[in-house]
């Protein structure tokens, strides 16, 4: 028997979700990009609320008030949270006063996070958790009152469909609640705000995160190339909403849109 030991295989590190080279291009048109997607979110899942509540100097929790305001919510109402991730909105619904929430992400890391932040919070309203894909939702026609996404519908890798989903699992009168980020419409606080998301947020981010997935790479990139306002709008019209509002948040940092089920 030899007393040599096998030298030790070299860790093998995963290949980023996105590139230098991804982002070079649109990365709305990447073929794979529900898959990379995952992988990112699947990566950041432990740091993602920290990383939420610093960058936007904690005006995310605001927003998200601010979307389950516009919802209007009524007694008895049931709430579908799509691409939930964390949590953060479907618990918002919770206390807010809906009567049911279930919340649904395809990453399953990030609904783990959601599970455990809900188990250490009382609520009186029942809140529970699913994977389901945006696209192909687990819920049956006419289901909910109230379907939202925060800061999800960018990443989807078709958001018409997935709109057209949220208007099938909604009973007439409900209402599609969007949140997502935008770009200031001020010339002068675009551009500052364009060098803090492009330039300091990647790096600071990252480094809270100890990501190499790209994520924080990703993100000012994808904000900058998916469908401005009046283009939400027109995909919420095509999908069979009406009385569509659309209300700016922080400086157009963030926009909330609502939409209605006939």
């Amino acid at each position: 028997m030899s007393g040599t030991q096998s030298p030790t295989p070299p860790e093998i590190t995963p290949a980023p979700a996105w590139s230098d080279d991804d982002l070079s291009q649109n990365p709305h048109t990447a073929a794979d990009k529900a898959k990379r997607v995952e992988q990112m979110f699947a990566a950041i899942a432990p740091s993602y609320d920290l990383n939420n509540r610093l960058h936007s100097l904690w005006r995310d929790q605001a927003w998200r008030r601010a979307a389950v305001k516009m919802a209007e919510l009524k007694p008895g109402d049931v709430v579908a949270d799509i691409a939930c991730g964390t949590g953060d909105l479907s618990m918002a619904f919770q206390h807010g006063g809906a009567a049911r929430v279930v919340g649904i992400d395809f990453t399953v890391p990030m609904l783990g996070v959601a599970d455990l932040k809900q188990r250490k919070t009382l609520g009186k309203t029942p809140l529970s958790y699913q994977a389901g894909d945006a696209m192909r939702l687990p819920l049956a026609d006419a289901s909910a009152d109230v379907v939202s996404i925060a800061f999800g519908i960018r990443n989807v890798a078709d958001p018409r469909r997935a709109m057209a989903e949220f208007v099938r699992v909604l009973r007439p009168g409900g209402r599609v609640i969007v949140l997502e980020f935008s770009l200031p419409k001020n010339p002068v606080l675009r551009a500052g705000y364009n060098f803090y998301f492009k330039h300091i947020l990647p790096r600071t981010a990252s480094l809270i995160a100890r990501d190499r997935s790209g994520a924080y790479k990703y993100l000012p990139k994808s904000v900058n190339t998916f469908i401005d306002r009046a283009g939400m709008t027109a995909m919420m019209e095509d999908a069979g909403l009406t009385e569509i509002q659309v209300k700016p948040l922080t400086c157009g940092i963030a926009v909330c849109y609502r939409g209605v089920k006939r």
